[in-house]
């Protein structure tokens, strides 16, 4: 039977908490040490644990200080200071860049900058890096969230109104199916890291499992019992999905609307509209497929991804456009690769061509479809040269 984890953090989460409560449930501070010593963090840094006892609950806490004698750096400088790492394990160098990487863009987001202006400290750094080592240490395949606490009000922090709950804690954990509980307590209680540590590894379905080990982790204050979350690791009683926790695949994960339903009574025309339409509304993806229903008739099964949070508006829209009585939704988790665009030199001028990367390896280059048409109108060549003078430039940057 599979090792599960489903953490209560009905009060909040944080890293911090979270490392205190896997140290309180038994991962060993030594193992852990030795794997943030290969890293060779800049500056110096000391976990130190503590016990801490409350009011009918003890549990651990630990402070996390760091001499941070360097600069802070980039997505891209942190990434290849961990990619030098050999020692590292595959999947906890992988899992700390994701939820670095989430992070980043949240705050790019919410800072209307972008990721590649972004710097980030060593503090942050290692309190992932100790949380997803921790993860990986305990062999865990799959971990469970429970409901968050959903703040209100603001917060005066440097002479400045901020709210209760982090604007970037908020868009990390936006696209994510988390659900929300109403708190009347009046601290920040999920925080950025925290929240990248949610997005990347959380499952918020309810599991079934015989606990086998408890831990507490306490923050420094106990008003409200505000600071302190709990986990309870287990064997699961069904067969649990594997959360890529160990896997190392390198795969991002995010969740998506899947909306489908069967069509016998409209024609091609307006199918052709309906599609048109959706994709406008903010779909991912629209496929029409050939099926049979009842009675012999031929139909077509229309399948709808899309965010989560779109889900309802879209399936509202094909009740309002289509002849159908009824539509299915279903929430499913995907893996994706990394994407990005990169320049490149041709002999037809700079082009745009989309590369694809698992755990920061670059798996493939593509030309992109739009910059091959933008070329072969601008120079009145065939379409499928365009796509040769692309690919020639890839093979030169591929191999050097």
């Amino acid at each position: 039977m599979d090792t599960i984890a489903y953490v209560d953090c009905s009060v909040g989460v944080s890293g911090d908490l979270l490392l205190s409560a896997l140290l309180d449930a038994g991962l060993s501070l030594a193992r852990l040490q030795d794997v943030l010593t290969t890293v060779a963090m800049p500056g110096t840094y000391c976990i130190e644990p503590l016990k801490v006892q409350r009011p009918g609950l003890s549990g651990s806490a630990f402070s996390l200080a760091v001499q941070d004698t360097g600069a802070q750096r980039s997505l891209a400088e942190w990434r290849d200071h961990l990619l030098q790492v050999a020692t590292l394990p595959v999947p906890v160098r992988e899992n700390t860049l994701r939820c670095l990487q989430c992070l980043l863009e949240a705050e790019a987001t919410v800072s209307n900058t972008t990721v590649a202006t972004l710097r980030v400290s060593s503090a942050t750094v290692l309190e992932l890096l100790a949380v997803v080592a921790g993860l990986h240490e305990l062999k865990l395949m799959a971990l469970y969230f429970s409901p968050l606490p959903l703040t209100h009000g603001f917060v005066e922090k440097e002479q400045q109104l901020l709210p209760l709950l982090s604007p970037v804690s908020l868009e990390i954990l936006r696209p994510h199916p988390v659900s929300w509980k109403p708190s009347t307590l009046s601290t920040a209680l999920v925080t950025p890291v925290g929240a990248a540590l949610l997005a990347t590894f959380a499952r918020f379905d309810p599991p079934v499992l015989s606990i086998e080990r408890t831990g507490s982790g306490l923050g420094e204050t106990e008003q409200n019992w505000s600071g302190a979350l709990r986990i309870y690791l287990g064997r699961a009683q069904t067969v649990a999905e594997p959360d890529f926790i160990q896997s190392g695949q390198g795969a991002d994960t995010d969740w998506v609307a899947v909306i489908e339903t069967h069509i016998d009574t409209m024609t091609g025309e307006l199918l052709g509209g309906l599609m048109e339409r959706l994709f406008a509304a903010g779909a991912l993806d629209v496929t029409y497929t050939p099926i049979q229903m009842k009675k012999n008739r031929p139909a077509t099964l229309l399948t709808v991804i899309s965010p989560l949070d779109l889900g309802e508006q879209l399936a509202l829209l094909l009740l309002r456009e289509t002849t159908t009585l009824g539509v299915r939704i279903q929430h499913i988790r995907r893996l994706k690769a990394q994407r990005e665009q990169i320049q490149v030199e041709t002999e037809l001028g700079p082009m745009l061509v989309k590369v694809k990367r698992l755990g920061g390896q670059v798996i493939h280059v593509a030309p992109e479809y739009e910059e091959c048409q933008r070329v072969a109108r601008a120079h009145n060549i065939p379409l499928a040269a365009a796509y040769e003078v692309a690919r020639d430039a890839i093979k030169s940057v591929i191999i050097g």
